[in-house]
């Protein structure tokens, strides 16, 4: 099935590396894995954070004129080369999908959408139109696709069948991860973390991560961070009260190099803070690393606390648990094997791309 694609907050081949730009790939390449053909229909960001009502009146204009053309562009071929359904990742109030629903009107194909975020109270406010494409847009979609359950509750209300709520667990391709570890050494525990470095929930995870340490001083360990951004000084100031050498800074890393940190490490450590879910988080296990992380939003939803690594609640000691598995080489050895595992049964590609055609499949109906 031909496919169109589109990701209103970040394209998969935009310039900016992040979470959502990754995801946007994997469901590129989960369909492509379930033997459909995708394409990226727009690369049109619709993202606005600072609640600039011209900037959102231009943007839609543009998506507007956008959808036009492509209602043109695929008119204009044989049926067999026209897209049979319409694929959005990531829709919220601050990214609205203004051009999926338009071609799907116009040239009677199914819409599906994958992430998707409601709230009432942005219905009025700065991003008020953005609320109102996207509460639109879900009522229109054939198929939601949920990678966390934040969101469900309200959605469910907008769709007329509960059926088209489809959980889909945040997946990888495990396959890059599988290199051979290096062994745990036992002490140091060499500890990591990868994230970027930007104001918000990510620098609040950073330093809740350097409190937590500053509690183990007493413990063998050294830290490598892997990220970069706008925040890095206060990260390293964060992290300044520690002993040279013990923190290391290895800045931003490609996707490539990323599983060589993975195989060099003992522990994976991130405090995930408000985190959607963490792809990071399901790397490092796919790795065969014990984790521990904060249990909020959806990531017990990709670690399975005893089982692959240990979750502190928000008012919880990540302190303790952390220094628990710096001091167990066993059980992070235990903890890691399985967490191998789980990824890749639960959360490889398969299995992502046979709950992909089983949405596509609803979305016709």
């Amino acid at each position: 099935m031909k496919i169109a694609f589109y990701a209103p907050l970040k394209s998969p081949d935009h310039d900016t590396p992040s979470g959502d730009r990754r995801m946007a790939g994997l469901l590129l390449a989960a369909l492509k894995a379930a033997g459909h053909d995708p394409h990226i229909a727009s690369r049109l960001r619709s993202y606005d954070g600072a609640g600039d009502a011209a900037r959102q009146d231009g943007i839609r204009n543009v998506a507007v004129y956008e959808a036009a053309a492509l209602v043109a562009r695929y008119e204009a071929l044989p049926a067999i080369q026209r897209p049979a359904a319409w694929f959005t990742y990531h829709l919220y109030h601050k990214a609205p999908d203004w051009i999926g629903p338009a071609v799907c009107e116009a040239l009677h194909i199914p819409y599906l959408v994958a992430e998707a975020s409601v709230a009432v109270k942005h219905m009025e406010g700065p991003w008020a139109e953005g609320e109102i494409a996207c509460v639109s847009a879900i009522r229109r979609a054939g198929a939601v696709l949920s990678l966390n359950d934040d969101d469900d509750e309200a959605i469910l209300l907008l769709l007329d069948n509960r059926d088209r709520l489809i959980p889909l667990k945040p997946f990888l391709d495990p396959a890059p991860y599988l290199t051979i570890r290096d062994g745990d050494g036992g002490a140091p525990c060499r500890l990591l973390a990868v994230a970027m470095m930007r104001e918000g929930d990510k620098l609040a995870s950073y330093r809740a991560l350097a409190d937590a340490l500053a509690r183990l001083d007493g413990h063998d360990w050294r830290l490598t961070l892997v990220g970069d951004g706008p925040a890095r000084r206060q990260v390293e100031a964060a992290f300044g009260g520690f002993d040279g050498g013990r923190v290391r800074f290895a800045g931003e890393q490609s996707e490539a190099s990323l599983p060589a940190f993975y195989a060099a490490a003992d522990l994976y450590v991130w405090p995930a803070v408000n985190e959607a879910y963490g792809m990071a988080l399901l790397e490092a296990q796919a790795s065969g690393l014990a984790v521990v992380a904060g249990r909020v939003r959806g990531v017990p939803g990709i670690v399975r606390h005893g089982e692959s690594g240990l979750l502190v609640p928000q008012d919880g000691d990540f302190a303790e648990a952390l220094g628990r598995l710096i001091d167990d080489q066993a059980l992070r050895a235990r903890l890691g094997g399985s967490a191998a595992v789980t990824v890749a049964a639960d959360h490889g590609l398969e299995a992502a791309a046979a709950t992909l055609d089983r949405a596509l499949a609803m979305a016709a109906s």
